[in-house]
């Protein structure tokens, strides 16, 4: 069988003493923000738009919204799928939505051949879907700060020549101290 170290915990805790050995030589080594449920299951927040659940007792793999549920987030769990079925990590056909609002479920392939896990080979590739997701991120953030810094601190071009605009106690047609809602006026309608 093939060895893989899964450690839960910060990885600057982690020390050689307390270290599982095995005669096996470690094949992979990965680093992940991955916590342990109390049901056994491995979360694993690295990626912006969603989190990843692996369920050892159930065999699957789920991806639910982090944030929101918006296009993004659907097209991120449609690639994460997509790639652990073409790798052959997930039954092609057992990809469907869950039964939280938002996420995505699909079952792990049975390993055939003896010496593979089926967790640590799903992680492993959960990984590797990080590492190619990576520019990804980096092209939204970068995109992100041009966008704030363009808004912020505009050029000559994109910039009024009025300057600072002085402010004074009443503008418009609102003046404060008057009490506004709904039924200020129902005074005056009486019949």
């Amino acid at each position: 069988m093939a060895k893989f170290v899964i450690k839960v915990g910060k990885s600057d805790e982690y020390d050689e003493e307390n270290r599982v050995d095995t005669e096996r030589e470690t094949q992979a080594t990965v680093t992940l923000d991955v916590r342990k449920t109390m049901g056994g299951d491995l979360a694993i927040y690295d990626h912006e738009d969603i989190d990843i659940i692996v369920s050892p007792s159930k065999k699957q793999v789920i991806a639910f919204a982090k944030d929101e549920v918006n296009d993004m987030v659907y097209d991120a769990q449609s690639r994460l799928f997509d790639y652990l079925s073409k790798k052959g990590v997930i039954k092609r056909d057992s990809v469907e939505g869950g039964n939280v609002y938002g996420a995505m479920q699909g079952v792990l392939e049975e390993p055939v051949g003896e010496g593979l896990d089926a967790i640590n080979v799903a992680i492993l590739n959960i990984t590797k879907f990080m590492e190619e997701e990576a520019p990804r991120f980096m092209y939204q953030r970068m995109y992100d700060e041009q966008e704030e810094d363009r808004l912020l601190n505009p050029d000559a071009e994109e910039s009024t020549e009025l300057g600072e605009v002085p402010h004074k106690r009443e503008k418009g047609s609102i003046r404060p101290g008057i009490y506004r809602n709904a039924y200020m006026h129902n005074r005056f309608y009486r019949a």
